[in-house]
């Protein structure tokens, strides 16, 4: 098998044309950046007001049970409901898209949501004691403390967004699921086991290329403690029971909620005072 597989990864015809490896790649990328940019922009929203207020939690659990639907399940359902009323190739593009950015608001609205709602009252209130509005608070506080949360549940999203896509090509969707549908169905296994592979090292990549922009991204004060010989073990943000983007709990190199207080009222320029 292996050798079938590098026959096939090395033939220049798996790389031209409309069916070559650079087409397909580039297809599941636009399905992905697609797909992501939208549940962003309906779950990011959605997750800074829930954080930001309180209200409305129950959409956070609600829109997480959406896991628990089968996927292939609920591809077949919406390609049923949408494609015999869309013409053209959209009949099978639409009802994908939809599914895909259906799976992908649950982990971006749940970081969100939760790097919002992690960060220390103390700073919160602090900002409102300085005259910052409502807007101002989300801004610049809760949306710098909440980055690495976010940016986590953003991450997530790409990877489900990468995988789904490639099942969906069972119901007429392009890019690298292809290869697996196809080779699998005309008996071609080097077909299908290098769109596997390629799969594979497409969601490696995207996701290290998300850890690197969530490194330049992050306030240097979030994470500090989680880089060895930098701050000692502590960080200097408000955030408290946070995941950095591997999955690490950055609440060890946040503060106490002693120190948080004191942070707090520093920042709203009372004097300190610290409880022993």
């Amino acid at each position: 098998m292996i050798p079938s597989l590098i026959s096939w990864l090395t033939d220049p015809a798996s790389w031209s044309g409309e069916d070559g490896i650079p087409a397909r790649l580039l297809e599941h990328l636009g399905y992905t950046l697609l797909t992501v940019v939208l549940a962003s922009l309906v779950a990011i929203p959605l997750g800074l007001w829930v954080g930001h207020t309180g209200r409305a939690r129950w959409l956070v659990s609600l829109t997480n049970s959406v896991r628990a639907v089968p996927t292939l399940g609920l591809l077949f359902a919406v390609s049923l409901l949408l494609g015999p009323r869309i013409s053209g190739e959209l009949a099978f593009l639409v009802p994908s898209i939809v599914v895909l950015v259906i799976l992908a608001i649950p982990p971006i609205l749940a970081g969100t949501y939760a790097g919002i709602e992690a960060v220390s009252p103390a700073v919160r209130d602090a900002a409102r004691g300085v005259g910052m509005t409502g807007w101002q608070v989300v801004r610049s506080v809760e949306v710098p403390n909440g980055m690495p949360l976010l940016l986590s549940g953003i991450r997530s999203a790409v990877l489900q967004v990468v995988a789904t896509a490639t099942i969906a090509a069972l119901v007429g969707l392009g890019g690298l699921g292809r290869y697996l549908i196809d080779g699998i169905a005309l008996g071609d296994y080097p077909r299908a086991a290098g769109g596997a592979l390629l799969v594979a090292v497409l969601a490696v990549v995207l996701d290290g290329v998300l850890a690197l922009v969530q490194r330049r991204v992050v306030s240097p004060g979030l994470t500090a403690g989680t880089r060895p010989g930098r701050g000692g073990g502590r960080g200097s943000g408000g955030g408290r029971g946070g995941l950095d983007g591997a999955g690490q709990d950055v609440s060890a190199a946040g503060k106490d909620s002693s120190d948080q207080m004191v942070e707090g009222e520093r920042f709203a320029g009372r004097p300190a005072r610290r409880s022993d």
